[in-house]
């Protein structure tokens, strides 16, 4: 098959986009609709997502469940398969029986998903709860997606993704912080509050009107009256997936997923354990307890004196909430695979630094970068295969946007927190210190897990900041970032040779 009728079905013509307010005026209600339908699916669903890892290494004696790390990616890798796959097919069932209705059963499942969670709070309640919870996702984003590129058009799109990349970042800016709040009450309240946040959705399905709905039904009838012949679902998914633009595109971007999923699944455990966040706080405070508004916002201790891990995660989002329309106006300027390439080096790059520093500042700083390179990357993949898509498959090439996020998130949800345990786990080098200075290897590992630094602190007497200090400097922390951004680094050259490949096609087409 030569590379031109490989493609034939989807249109790689790339359209002049209209400016920035002429595409926010051109936006229809439907449009702001399911973004704010997103929002509260983000929020809840952040809720959980930034704080698993968290949840995971917290001891039972606290309410968490008390795994180790290869536990917990073993979790995380059902959860991302479930996830990024179940679209793959959900997609073209969206298409097929209505938005509206796979909007609504998805979340009864999420409902579903969160209560499991609440009520078993063990391994396989949680592995249940997160693979119900990423099954009801896995229906809900092409659902979604497909009615967002059904009300918009080619001259608005690049905007139109961008801006609703934005709207949904304020559910992720919110879930972590009501999250960090309510784990500090007990972490069963995390899931009650996810499952009553994600059921403000049926109100939003009231006024929910489906665009292309009539074209649907129409088609739907001419089908039941055989007038036109409509093929099996898995098979027509299936001849979709085999076009070498689609097979190109999904192992391209898995590095970049594998690379993005890593900042959620482990880097709220490496702030945890080496990130001393109390010196933003002395800096933007001074001696002064930072207000509940402050604390709040920020996702603070109690006490005020720290920034919890998702309070430094939630840089992300706040950036993207604030600046994606901006940056969206930017890369409208520039090819899609340009632009995605661009943000692709911008994420290697902020790995590099988590790696190489763990002050504060400087963590924070590799997050905003990170976040710059997302918004430049993650709009696009979804404006691109919306483009890209034939008629009557819009939903089903969204559901294939989650494929090389499939397969670069499976495997980080497996490896990712398998490689902090061998090159960062505090948990563990402190069990070695621990034998180093005097304790017994039976003793040890009677220690339950989440409690290992606690002990070595109360059995040295070294103050925690000592011990973390030397911990870091003792070990080659950074080594499990710089893997990431090596496998980051080989989905960048992957896609710099795919945007070549691309403008030939799109000359051809021309």
């Amino acid at each position: 098959m030569d590379n031109n009728n490989s493609a034939s079905g989807n249109d790689l013509r790339e359209v002049k986009q209209l400016g920035m307010w002429a595409s926010i005026a051109s936006l229809s209600y439907v449009f702001w609709l399911v973004g704010g339908m997103e929002l509260v699916e983000r929020l809840s669903y952040y809720g959980v997502k930034t704080t698993a890892s968290l949840y995971a290494q917290a001891p039972a004696s606290e309410g968490g469940l008390g795994i180790s790390l290869g536990d917990y990616g073993i979790i995380m890798f059902w959860f991302a398969i479930t996830q990024t796959f179940v679209p793959v097919f959900t997609g073209g069932i969206s298409d097929r029986v209505g938005y509206k209705e796979t909007i609504f059963a998805s979340t009864v499942i999420k409902i579903a998903a969160y209560l499991v969670m609440a009520f078993f709070p063990s391994f396989w309640g949680f592995l249940i709860g997160a693979m119900l919870l990423a099954g009801g996702t896995g229906i809900f984003k092409p659902g979604i997606q497909g009615t967002l590129v059904l009300s918009t058009n080619r001259n608005n799109t690049s905007m139109a993704w961008g801006l609703f990349y934005q709207i949904v970042n304020i559910g992720g800016f919110l879930g972590p912080i009501v999250a960090a709040y309510m784990r500090q009450l007990s972490w069963e309240n995390v899931f009650f509050t996810c499952a009553a946040i994600i059921s403000l959705n049926f109100v939003l399905l009231l006024a929910y009107k489906e665009p292309g709905k009539e074209a649907r039904l129409a088609r739907a009838k001419q089908v039941k009256s055989g007038e036109v012949k409509q093929e099996v679902l898995w098979k027509d998914a299936l001849r979709e997936l085999k076009k070498p633009i689609v097979i190109y595109y999904m192992l391209v971007f898995s590095g970049f997923w594998f690379l993005f999923n890593s900042l959620f699944d482990v880097l709220p455990i490496h702030i945890k354990e080496w990130v001393d966040t109390s010196v933003i706080v002395s800096s933007i405070f001074g001696g002064e307890t930072p207000s509940a508004f402050w604390r709040s916002v920020l996702a603070m201790d109690f006490a005020g004196t720290k920034i919890l891990p998702e309070g430094m995660i939630n840089i992300n989002a706040a950036l993207i909430m604030t600046c994606c329309f901006l940056v969206a106006g930017l890369t409208a300027k520039f090819r899609v695979t340009t632009a995605m390439l661009a943000g692709c080096l911008l994420s290697i790059f902020a790995f590099i630094l988590i790696g190489s520093y763990h002050a504060a500042w400087i963590m924070a700083f590799a997050i905003a970068m990170f976040s710059f390179g997302e918004m430049m990357i993650s709009p696009k993949k979804n404006e691109f295969m919306g483009n890209i898509a034939p008629e009557g498959k819009k939903a089903m090439y969204l559901g294939f946007v989650m494929l090389p996020q499939g397969i670069g998130w499976g495997l980080e949800g497996y490896f990712g927190p398998k490689l902090y345990e061998w090159y960062a786990s505090k948990e563990l080098f402190s069990r070695e210190l621990l034998v180093e200075r005097g304790m017994s290897v039976a003793n040890m590992e009677k220690i339950p897990h989440g409690e290992v630094f606690t002990t070595l602190v109360s059995y040295t007497g070294d103050t925690p900041q000592a011990l973390t200090q030397y911990l870091y400097e003792t070990h080659n922390i950074g080594m499990a970032w710089y893997i990431i951004a090596a496998i980051g680094s080989i989905s960048a050259v992957g896609i710099y040779v795919y945007g070549k490949w691309l403008l030939t096609l799109q000359r051809q087409q021309a």
